[in-house]
């Protein structure tokens, strides 16, 4: 691949802070969490927001969208959603004596699927292979989805009457769960001083589109990676799978997305390699929502967070130098 000059990182990183910006001026005092969200976009992931009501989720999802010129719809995930609401179906046209499709609510640029949890397994297993394959099966028929493609799905993690359980095979298909958490009281102060009279969704503007956006995807792949930073990544993804208070650990998947948020975490701060503490920084957004704790380690309040802190501090960083 040919080297790239630095003035490209250094437009990326000016690029990706002109992004974030414009979604804190909606989703006021939580940087870390609007940051994260990007680069699961930039790293072609998929991102679910847990979290109580009121704290922003839904508003996250639709400040990205907002702050890109390109296709957004969301989905209201209801028991009496059908798959077909989701991928589209073929419909007979009477005119022309043949079925055409319908494109359902996925063939978009950004899809908010608004609390997933409330629809049936059936439901949300008609998300799995957009969410993987960026494509949608109808009939036989297979449609591409267009670039850049992601889900952004919210869900209540304390109610529980009338929803289902995202299942294992779904949440691996989320680069990442962030979590947003209640204000500080400055930023709720800020809060009401822009959101008390009028939403300030609706005033900020595009600041890139679906062609500027590709283009960040495209160069973030480019980052380089060391040797070691992926053996790094190997080594924390073996160590969950031989913990023994973890039931299921890390998959091959996992450390994929590991490695691609890497990249565009990388390149978010305008440098051209991965460094250990990239992929320390991801490894709880991104590896917390695929391990399952043991039956007997949960009764011991044990979480999958506090073991993979532990992990970091046991698996050997990479020393510089050493590729």
């Amino acid at each position: 691949m040919e080297a790239r000059q630095p003035a490209d990182w250094e437009q990326f990183a000016a690029s990706f802070s002109s992004l974030a910006k414009n979604v804190e001026e909606v989703v006021q005092g939580k940087e870390p969490e609007v940051r994260l969200a990007l680069v699961a976009l930039v790293a072609e992931g998929n991102l679910l927001i847990e979290d109580v009501p009121g704290v922003g989720k839904t508003m996250l999802a639709k400040s990205i969208a907002r702050s890109i010129d390109c296709s957004f719809r969301r989905i209201q995930f209801t028991p009496d959603l059908l798959p077909t609401d989701v991928t589209g179906v073929n419909v007979y046209n009477q005119e022309r004596g043949d079925f055409e499709f319908k494109p359902g609510a996925v063939f978009a640029n950004i899809v908010l699927a608004d609390e997933i949890n409330r629809a049936s397994p059936k439901t949300q297993s008609a998300l799995l292979e957009s969410m993987e394959e960026r494509q949608v099966t109808v009939d036989g028929e297979t449609y591409q989805l267009g670039t850049p493609f992601m889900v952004i799905a919210t869900q209540n993690p304390i109610e529980h009457e009338g929803t289902y359980p995202l299942p294992e095979a779904q949440l691996d298909r989320f680069m990442m769960r962030l979590s947003l958490g209640y204000p500080s009281a400055e930023s709720e102060a800020a809060i009401l001083a822009t959101h008390g009279v009028v939403s300030s969704l609706g005033e900020i503007e595009p600041v890139t589109d679906a062609l500027g956006l590709s283009q960040l995807i495209e160069m973030a792949r480019g980052v380089f990676v060391a040797d070691a930073i992926r053996g790094y990544i190997v080594s924390l993804a073996e160590a969950s799978r031989r913990h023994p208070e973890l039931y299921l650990g890390a998959s091959p998947r996992a450390s994929i997305m590991l490695l691609r948020a890497s990249r565009a975490l990388a390149a978010s701060g305008g440098r051209d390699f991965i460094t250990p503490d990239d992929v320390k920084t991801l490894v709880g957004p991104i590896l917390s929502h695929r391990l399952i704790v043991s039956a007997d380690a949960a009764m011991n309040g044990r979480t999958s967070e506090s073991i993979l802190t532990e992990l970091l501090n046991e698996v050997a960083v990479p020393v510089r130098g050493k590729t």
